[in-house]
């Protein structure tokens, strides 16, 4: 009798391709995530009988290009929403980050950075590295744009020692040392352009 064949067993074990999960979406982050939110369905508040209402008018004036409008509204919804739900109030805190993109839009970018990297110090001691590292890159984004290296140096300071802090611990921080990295090589051309200066 003649012996079965044996079958052929592969060197290397195939790997379905439904199983390679491919390259990881980046989420959206920072003002990137604001904007979408602004231009989309709108900032979602979760005490919306009451700031569902003002919310929707901020958005519908930076819709518009009045930021200043948008800038003074959103100071006086943040200013009563800290007095009636307390100041780190998750809706409190999404209405500052609008109020940073409002800045940021109108030309302001110190106060958009300012606001950016108090919020992400509230997420940070909060635990919520996810929205901490999201207000850091608002504040990343906010402070390449600020035109006095002196103003830049302070700022930045402050954005790379939360931001190392953040990357040190587990989170989108430490996935992306790249942008860190960037944002170092930055300080260091600021540090020159202010050496300059006092030259």
């Amino acid at each position: 009798a003649t012996p079965a064949p044996r079958p052929v067993v592969p060197l290397v074990e195939p790997v379905p391709l439904l199983d390679d999960p491919g390259p990881k979406a980046t989420p959206v982050r920072g003002f990137d995530a604001v904007a979408e939110a602004v231009l989309g369905e709108g900032l979602v508040v979760d005490e919306s009988a009451v700031l569902a209402e003002p919310v929707g008018r901020i958005s519908e004036a930076v819709r518009e290009g009045r930021t200043d409008l948008a800038a003074e509204l959103a100071e006086r919804v943040i200013g009563e929403a800290s007095q009636t739900l307390g100041a780190e109030h998750p809706d409190v805190l999404r209405v500052r980050e609008l109020a940073a993109y409002i800045a940021y839009l109108g030309g302001e970018p110190d106060q958009a950075a300012e606001i950016s990297l108090d919020l992400a110090g509230i997420h940070h001691r909060a635990g919520d590295a996810e929205a901490a590292y999201g207000n850091v890159q608002s504040a990343a984004t906010a402070w390449k744009a600020v035109r006095d290296p002196l103003r830049g140096l302070a700022l930045g300071r402050e954005l790379l020692t939360l931001w190392t802090d953040l990357a040190a611990g587990e989170g989108p921080a430490a996935e992306e040392p790249d942008k860190l990295e960037s944002a170092r090589a930055r300080m260091l051309r600021l540090a020159e352009r202010a050496r300059n200066i006092d030259a």
